[in-house]
């Protein structure tokens, strides 16, 4: 059952890391690039469930040129806080195969988890593979992979709101917030 308690103590014990409005331009400027870059494809786009909904559910209405949509559902979270086995709940779509392929996520952090989706999209034969991510976690050691767009980019904490999330809650913050630290 979830803690209401706990809740509202991961909320108290947070600081903002960016606004709503900041997350807004954020979102339109990504979609500009993406229209830019992928306008002229007719890409498929793959959300990466749960954390994705909330990026999708702003970015997909902002770009105006035809797509496909799917979705993964990967995660290395799971209730934890901290990062582990990949899990495949939903895999990639064999769609892929011929397709410029755009993911959307809600976060880059150490970068497994879109490595392992792009690695599994180019085995299922898709020509191209892009990503876009609403953040972008700024670490002190290299990544397996870059995002291609990226909204905001945020200092190595831990974050939640606008679809990610602090031990399943508030992904339904329209800001961006990081447990205090200490």
């Amino acid at each position: 059952m979830p803690d209401l308690q706990q809740a509202w103590t991961f909320l108290r014990n947070s600081d903002p890391i960016a606004s709503a409005e900041q997350v807004d331009a954020a979102v339109r400027r990504v979609a500009g690039e993406i229209e830019a870059k992928l306008g002229g494809s007719y890409p498929l786009v793959v959300a990466v469930m749960g954390g994705a909904v909330v990026f999708a559910g702003q970015l997909l209405p902002m770009l105006r040129f035809p797509l496909d949509f799917d979705y993964v559902h990967a995660s290395r979270y799971g209730s934890a806080t901290r990062g582990s086995g990949l899990e495949w709940r939903v895999s990639p779509p064999d769609l892929a195969k011929g397709r410029v392929v755009l993911v959307v996520d809600d976060i880059l952090d150490h970068g497994e988890t879109m490595a392992a989706i792009r690695a599994r999209l180019l085995e299922l034969g898709a020509q191209s593979v892009y990503s876009a991510v609403l953040v972008d976690k700024v670490l002190d050691r290299k990544k397996p992979i870059h995002a291609d767009f990226i909204g905001l980019q945020i200092p190595d904490r831990f974050v939640f709101g606008c679809g990610m999330d602090a031990k399943g809650y508030w992904r339904n913050l329209p800001e961006i917030r990081a447990m205090k630290e200490g």
